[in-house]
Order: C-alpha cells, then sequence, then structure tokens
C-alpha cells in the first residue's frame, strides 16, 4: 500500500555531501516511521538511520553519527537524509523503508521497501 522511491545518489569526492531523498506515496505517509538502510559490495545490510512518525525521534549508526541527518517532511511525503563529510566506507546502496512501527533498527520491521539509490565515493 506503499511505495517508494529514492533519488540523490551518485559519485562524490571524498568529504563530499550528497542529500537523498525518499518520496512516498499510497497511503498517508505520518503513519510510518521510515528508515534508512545501505548494503556495500560484500557486506551485510546496516541500519544507517531512522525516523518515527512525527520526525522528533531520530537515531543513527555509530558510523555516521555527526555526519548524516535524517529528516522528513510530512506534507511533501518525503523523507531526507542528508550526508556529509562522505568517506569510501559510505559507498553502497542505500534504501528507504517503512513500517508502522515508530522507530526501529531492524529491517524486519519495515514492510516496504525503495529499490535503492546507489552512492560511490571515490577520489
Amino acid at each position: 500500500q506503499v511505495q517508494l522511491v529514492e533519488s540523490g545518489g551518485g559519485l562524490v569526492q571524498p568529504g563530499g555531501s550528497l542529500r537523498l531523498s525518499c518520496a512516498a506515496s499510497g497511503r498517508t505517509f505520518s503513519n510510518f516511521g521510515v528508515g534508512w538502510f545501505r548494503q556495500a559490495p560484500g557486506k551485510e545490510r546496516e541500519v544507517v538511520a531512522v525516523i518515527s512518525r512525527s520526525g522528533v525521534i531520530k537515531n543513527y549508526a555509530d558510523s555516521v553519527k555527526g555526519r548524516f541527518t535524517i529528516s522528513r517532511d510530512n506534507a511533501k511525503n518525503t523523507v531526507f537524509l542528508q550526508m556529509n563529510s562522505l568517506k569510501a566506507e559510505d559507498t553502497a546502496v542505500y534504501y528507504c523503508a517503512a513500517g508502522t512501527a515508530q522507530t526501529s533498527a531492524a529491517d524486519r520491521s519495515y514492510e516496504y521497501w525503495g529499490q535503492g539509490t546507489q552512492v560511490t565515493v571515490s577520489a
């Protein structure tokens, strides 16, 4: 009942910035908590950041704290991930996911997933 489309990925140099967007449609977006996940080549999928339905509660993986910021604009049915000071280790496919729980770091808690957007950090 919810469709998610990520955008904003691309190639960026180390130290650069990107802003990812996750546009939702199909149901009332404010009813869903949202998580950003990523999967790098040869690695397991991992949580990056999560945000509650209202946007008040935000949590981040230790690896991105201080560099990434998750936010949402429920009026526009969109969640963002601002990524600053990017490192080569941030290279991955980034996915957004929505679920009825407020926040969760577990991917099984999210029922709806986008197709992902590639982020490549390289000199």
